[in-house]
């Protein structure tokens, strides 16, 4: 079974920085994608930004030029630098990870890192 463990929320002023980090228990090679998503209160989840195993990135358009998504593959981990925060970031982070086998697709959450930016 696939662990992903999220890190590295917290609070933080606007115009600061944190950086999110995604531990994998296994291999992040057996990934196809490895992303992290964002719930605000009353909204839904949304995709934030992806790296394939081929190392294409993908940004949502609200964290274009702010956030950069990374991946070390002998840690096994993702990270989220984000950076230029605003208090409309603020959300609980999670990180995902896609296996395909065949036909079949397979997603893996974390259990979500809370990022709050103050005004």
């Amino acid at each position: 079974q696939v662990q992903l463990v999220e890190s590295g929320g917290g609070l933080v002023q606007a115009g600061g920085s944190l950086r999110l980090s995604c531990a994998a228990s296994g291999s992040i090679f057996s990934f196809i994608t490895m992303g992290w998503y964002r719930q605000a209160p009353g909204k839904q989840r949304e995709l934030v930004a992806s790296i394939s195993s081929g190392v294409i990135t993908h940004y949502a358009d609200s964290v274009k030029g702010r956030f950069t998504i990374s991946r070390d593959n002998a840690k096994n981990t993702v990270y989220l630098q984000m950076n230029s925060l605003k208090p409309e970031d603020t959300a609980v982070y999670y990180c995902n990870a896609r296996q395909v086998a065949g036909t079949l697709m397979y997603d893996y959450w974390g259990q979500g890192t809370r990022v709050t930016v103050s005004s």
